[in-house]
């Protein structure tokens, strides 16, 4: 998929490129278009820089919070929700704490720790499959819940910003937060009802009903407050969450005698390799999706969209960041390039950069996830996983929208 998405934008960027000399008597668009692709090339080396620092930093901080406990305290806090959103899952099966660790880690950001965890609690819900070829119910919540994006501190998204010069990397905080909780809110009650799941029970409820109200008063509180006071409140909080969570793992690794600085060290090396492993991968996005707005064929599609937007009579300042919110379900690296490329364009903390850094942070890359997860376990029929993340992206990008007009505009 990611291989046809690839050339798909060379092969657009080329037909594009010769209607604009053919028929528009631009000969020049050509040189554009090498141009970027040099400059793309530059742009993924810089990024690679300061991401280098930043996974480095983070990855060791998490380790410290793995080793530390608390990740397995928070698979044990979760442990009885999912009990019951996944009824055929017996009680006290390994399935259930593989789960309940998957979340925790994704929801901290632990993206290459919650991938393996993620894998091994598939194959363990497999093992309660009757069949070998179609997705079980609660393999099905799983997926959906994966592709709902569940992490709540985007610290990628705040490294990007900072790398294209951001004055306040974690301004979008706030709206990051409230668009997730949409998106997650809007795949488990779609697979609620696909399953006829039992939301009223009194545990789940007590979660559901909890989040719900506390997520509603922060968002009267929010409502009271003016434009600029948001943006700044987003910013505190951003700030605040991240040192202070550096701060807690870092005093709960001291309490329970852990080497602090050696495990930090250990996952700083990890960090080191992942961000290494990742530059091939940017260098083909970033130039791909160059090659593709110097061809002027993206703005042809985008100028569509912001035609249709105005004749309905909305504001149309959002359509520059649907590129981002088009292409994330298909490719987490194309939608990180597009990304790049709106702030590079329009400007880091420009309306549109705001949105599609929102949208980013918002959603997930569905069809790879369903690839990988269900593809690991050989099923090959997922029922209504792809209809219901689907939904949750909409629901996702929806709510970016959304949220950054009232925060921003």
């Amino acid at each position: 998929m990611l291989n046809g998405l690839w050339l798909a934008f060379f092969l657009v960027a080329a037909v594009s490129g010769l209607a604009q000399w053919l028929v528009g008597g631009q000969p020049q668009v050509f040189a554009a278009m090498v141009a970027s692709l040099f400059a793309m090339a530059r742009l993924a080396v810089e990024v690679m820089v300061l991401l280098f620092g930043t996974l480095t930093l983070w990855l060791g901080v998490l380790r410290i919070a793995e080793k530390a406990g608390v990740v397995e305290w928070l698979s044990r806090l979760l442990a009885p929700l999912f009990k019951r959103l996944m009824p055929e899952v017996p009680s006290g099966h390994p399935a259930l704490g593989l789960i309940t660790l998957n979340f925790a880690a994704n929801g901290l950001g632990l993206d290459n720790a919650a991938t393996p965890i993620g894998l091994k609690a598939m194959r363990a819900l497999q093992t309660l499959n009757p069949s070998t070829t179609t997705a079980s119910n609660a393999q099905i919540l799983f997926l959906v819940l994966n592709a709902s994006s569940l992490t709540l501190l985007p610290v990628s998204i705040f490294m990007y910003r900072a790398q294209q010069g951001a004055p306040d990397p974690t301004l979008v905080f706030l709206p990051i937060l409230l668009a997730t909780s949409a998106s997650t809110l809007a795949g488990l009650l779609s697979v609620a009802w696909m399953q006829r799941l039992r939301l009223w029970d009194p545990v789940v409820l007590a979660w559901l009903g909890g989040g719900a109200l506390v997520l509603g008063g922060f968002m009267g509180v929010l409502a009271t407050l003016s434009a600029a006071a948001l943006a700044t409140l987003s910013s505190l909080l951003g700030n605040l969450v991240l040192f202070g969570l550096i701060v807690v793992f870092l005093a709960i690794g001291a309490w329970r005698r852990i080497p602090v600085y050696e495990t930090f060290v250990e996952g700083a090396k990890e960090g080191f390799d992942v961000a290494r492993n990742l530059l091939p991968y940017l260098v083909a996005m970033l130039c791909a999706v160059g090659v593709l707005r110097a061809s002027g064929a993206l703005d042809v599609v985008l100028g569509g969209m912001r035609w249709a937007v105005e004749a309905l009579g909305l504001d149309s300042r959002f359509v520059d960041a649907l590129p981002v919110a088009l292409t994330k379900p298909f490719s987490g690296s194309a939608a990180r390039a597009l990304l790049i490329e709106t702030m590079q364009t329009h400007g880091v903390d420009s309306f549109a950069a705001l949105v599609a850094a929102t949208m980013q942070g918002s959603t997930e890359t569905t069809f790879y996830v369903l690839a990988v997860y269900f593809g690991a376990v050989g099923l090959q029929r997922a029922r209504h996983a792809v209809g219901c993340a689907l939904l949750a992206d909409l629901a996702g990008v929806v709510a970016s929208i959304a949220v950054c007009y009232w925060f921003f505009a």
